[in-house]
């Protein structure tokens, strides 16, 4: 009864043992390629932008002690001097306010937030890329799918609905290889997205933090940097050495 399935089995030609990453983009196609150049780019941008969120990153709690300290000594010189010796948008917030300190409150509040507006792009960059290849990704998987299947139902066409399993294997292979690939692709894309905006909130939250601690120390100093006017001017005392005119 069951000799004629063991002899089928026993026809069936094995499974390759080791199925390698070139052997699989040459069997999944065309898209497999565009798959594979949209990983490389979505791993550069990763490495770029941690390794500049990590210049960036500093101990803000410590940096806005020491900075803030030599500011309420009106030691400017040397705030500006600790400032240079860091990086990134924190650094370049708490720098521009020490530099603009005589404005006005609200100009100076005006002058920090164009700063850090100006900081946001810069934290930002090239993160949309990586969101659009965890996007795009599974959509070119389903595109190898389709045209896989695509494929293998014009073999059947071809061959009168006589197509065997051989034949068919490669439509097949193309579509469930493609479908894996942009899954692979797109999962660690979008977790990579959403890891760095993160960091970018983190950023901007910390030089929102910086921004308002260090407005705050220098609209609380006394202005002796600040020329003083005294209250008598030249005309005056030039009024009261004149002698008085006495009446006739």
């Amino acid at each position: 009864m069951f000799a004629p399935l063991l002899a089928q089995i026993d026809n069936i030609a094995p499974m390759e043992e080791n199925v390698g990453l070139f052997h699989l983009m040459q069997r999944g196609g065309w898209l497999m390629g565009v798959l594979f150049i949209c990983s490389v780019v979505a791993v550069g941008v990763f490495a770029e932008r941690m390794f500049y969120y990590k210049r960036c990153r500093m101990n803000v709690s410590e940096f806005l002690a020491g900075v803030l300290a030599l500011v309420r000594r009106q030691s400017f010189q040397e705030a500006i001097v600790r400032c240079e010796e860091g990086h990134g948008p924190i650094v370049s917030v708490v720098t521009t306010a020490i530099y603009k300190r005589h404005l006005p409150a609200a100009e100076l509040r005006e002058v920090v937030r164009e700063i850090a507006q100006l900081e946001i792009p810069r934290l930002e960059a090239n993160v949309s890329l990586l969101g659009t290849i965890g996007y795009v990704a599974p959509l070119l998987g389903l595109l190898g799918t389709v045209t896989g299947m695509i494929e293998a139902f014009v073999q059947i066409n071809r061959t009168s609905g006589t197509a065997s399993v051989a034949e068919l294997s490669q439509g097949i292979y193309t579509a469930l290889i493609t479908t894996a690939a942009g899954l692979v692709v797109a999962i660690p894309c979008y977790l990579a997205h959403n890891f760095l905006v993160a960091q970018v909130h983190g950023l901007v939250a910390d030089m929102e933090r910086a921004g308002i601690e260090t407005i705050h120390t220098l609209t609380d100093l006394p202005r002796k940097d600040m020329i003083s006017v005294p209250f008598s001017t030249a005309s005056d005392k030039d009024t009261e050495k004149e002698p008085s005119i006495k009446k006739a």
